[in-house]
């Protein structure tokens, strides 16, 4: 049986991520390759592309495919040949010139674009929150904390509005990513898609039109050995789950009994202790958070892939690729319902601060009050011009 999410509270949000995903995304490749070969050879192959089904794949079989082969779409490549001629298709159009590598590479960044257009719109949310947040606590005075200790005295709103700060780089972060197509054929250089055309540099028109049909970018070359694309989708999900875990890092430390300067709403319970409840949502966020940085090694270390295709680097890429792209999804959902539910308790924080150490060591009131106000003030509005900016195509 595989994972069904029994110890998995940081990647709880399969959504889009799960192998039906990739697999659904790998037939959208070859169904748009279909298509884009049409177009480039004036011919129909609208039947051709509409009666290839996913749901209809034999599961089983693209497992031992994989055991086999390494890879899965030189299992899948024959399955989909069957249903063409099953329905009484040609089928020799179907993956033309392309290689295993340009199906699943497109695959994956189809599913990662997907999964982070819709961590972006968590963000958003968490963010408008933040905002609200900001605003309305931006003369609520507070100790700040430096290395663990009491600091200076700040303001709540200059909390959140570093929390939004993170959330507001966390967008930008995945505004700038291209999402690029791959289409180079064995090696690379596309000959075999101009051998089927008759031209020369007909891959460059089939690449085009591929990415214009999967709404991907076209970056105007193969990528099989060049890694970059990959590492920036990684980095830009480790970059959110590491804004998102320093907020929930804080949410848990100041909604602690003896401080209490944040109230979380609802909360898990214990197994051994009824009366007690767990900030699950900040948890799960922190669990993904912890996570992530090595997810990322391991996709930065395959950068050095060597040869025209790589042997076993390029393997190593695609679960944590889609493991990290999972986290930044399930980290923004369970941040959403974390800063929805937190309320902060400024006379708790009004009375830590009164206990806090020789007046003598406090800024001026009114100079801090106007320090916050441009904080504040700065934060919003970056994050309203960011989260309105339509990320790339």
């Amino acid at each position: 049986m595989t994972d069904w999410g029994l110890l998995d509270p940081g990647g709880a949000d399969t959504v889009g991520t799960d192998d039906d995903a990739v697999l659904a995304a790998m037939v959208e490749v070859e169904r748009a390759l279909l298509r884009a070969w049409g177009s480039e050879l004036a011919e129909s192959l609208d039947a051709q592309a509409d009666a290839l089904d996913a749901a209809a794949l034999d599961r089983a079989a693209l497992v031992a495919g994989v055991s086999r082969d390494a890879v899965p779409v030189v299992a899948l490549v024959p399955s989909l040949r069957a249903q063409l001629d099953a329905a009484g298709l040609a089928s020799d159009r179907l993956h033309l010139g392309a290689t295993s590598q340009d199906v699943l590479d497109t695959a994956l960044v189809l599913v990662a674009r997907d999964a982070l257009r819709a961590t972006r719109a968590s963000l958003v949310e968490a963010g408008e929150r933040l905002a609200e947040l900001a605003d309305a606590e931006r003369q609520s005075f507070r100790i700040a904390r430096s290395v663990a200790r009491h600091a200076e005295t700040s303001t709540i709103g200059v909390l959140a509005a570093g929390w939004l700060d993170g959330v507001s780089s966390s967008i930008e972060a995945i505004d700038v990513l291209g999402f690029p197509v791959q289409f180079g054929g064995a090696v690379g250089t596309g000959s075999a898609a101009d051998a089927a055309s008759g031209r020369p540099g007909a891959v460059e028109a089939v690449r085009a039109e591929l990415a214009a049909r999967l709404g991907l970018g076209d970056p105007h070359r193969s990528w099989h050995a060049e890694r970059t694309p990959v590492l920036a989708i990684a980095a830009a999900s480790a970059s959110v789950v590491g804004a998102l875990g320093r907020i929930a890092g804080d949410a848990t430390f100041l909604s602690r009994q003896e401080l209490g300067e944040v109230r979380l709403a609802g909360g898990g319970g214990s197994s051994a202790m009824p009366h007690k409840r767990n900030p699950v949502d900040a948890v799960a966020v922190t669990a993904a958070a912890v996570e992530a940085p090595g997810l990322l090694q391991v996709v930065a270390s395959a950068m050095i892939s060597g040869d025209e295709r790589s042997s076993g680097r390029w393997h190593a890429e695609w679960v944590p690729l889609r493991r990290l792209v999972r986290l930044a999804r399930s980290a923004s959902v369970a941040a959403v319902r974390l800063i929805r539910g937190l309320e902060f308790d400024g006379d708790r924080a009004g009375r830590i601060l009164a206990g806090s150490g020789p007046a003598g060591e406090r800024p001026d009131r009114r100079v801090l009050a106007a320090s916050s106000d441009r904080i504040v003030d700065r934060a919003v509005a970056r994050f309203s011009a960011v989260s309105e900016e339509s990320p790339r195509p």
